[in-house]
């Protein structure tokens, strides 16, 4: 009976590996065509997206349709054409779009912003709790934002008049967000849209950290089932 036991724990973990490499190995060999996997690199979209999950990019997305305020986009860095960033697109061609004391204003009317139970960031062992809103875009499209304080670097900024053909982009963890709030040749500035690679739709890889993608023996309890191929709001 032990023999039993233990072949059928070994097959479990197989076939979760299998079902992942998978879904791993499709996202890859159509990702020329159709989607394109994308890792996330920084904090900058929490609470959102954190820090090594990966997501499917939709490429097709912006041929046949323009950018909408609230989508989460991926897009290469204007000042070299070549770096991947994400962000949450806020302003459109002809917004003014400026934040005040921490609020964003866009054509001169601030955007509502609900504050909700605080974002618990256990980074580094420690806890810490950040206050968490919920923004709803005058589109109706509703997202979550965490901000530290309304006093930081970039929660004060000018009128920016978004030109014809571009883009203005935040990120949703706005105390750490590089971002269109910061011009070029420094930041990020107006985002063209020929430089859009796709919408972010859905996670197809979320753990808690404590794995790394090769380290196929942890997935059982590094991977957030709760998760995978859940929509992105």
């Amino acid at each position: 009976m032990a023999r039993t036991k233990k072949a059928s724990g070994h097959g479990s973990l197989l076939e979760l590996v299998t079902i992942v490499a998978a879904a791993l190995g499709l996202a890859l060999g159509i990702q020329a065509f159709v989607v394109k996997p994308f890792r996330i690199p920084s904090e900058s979209m929490v609470p959102t997206l954190s820090v090594s999950q990966r997501v499917l990019v939709d490429r097709v997305s912006f041929r046949f349709s323009d950018p909408e305020r609230g989508d989460v986009v991926v897009f290469k860095l204007p000042r070299d054409n070549k770096t991947d960033y994400i962000k949450r697109i806020v302003g459109l061609p002809g917004d003014r779009i400026q934040v005040k004391g921490g609020l964003l204003h866009i054509n001169g009317e601030p955007v509502k912003r609900e504050r909700i139970e605080d974002y618990v960031d256990r980074d580094g062992g420690t806890a810490q709790r950040i206050p968490q809103y919920i923004e709803t875009l005058p589109n109706g499209r509703k997202h979550r934002i965490i901000e530290h304080s309304d006093r930081e670097q970039y929660d004060e900024t000018p009128i920016y008049v978004v030109p014809a053909g571009k883009y203005f982009a935040m990120g949703d963890n706005r105390d750490n967000s590089l971002d269109s709030r910061v011009p070029t040749p420094n930041g990020v500035g107006f985002v063209p849209v020929e430089n859009l690679v796709g919408r972010a739709e859905f996670l197809f890889f979320s753990t808690n950290g404590s794995a790394r993608l090769w380290e196929v023996w942890k997935w059982p309890t590094a991977i957030r089932y709760g998760r995978l191929f859940d929509g992105i709001e």
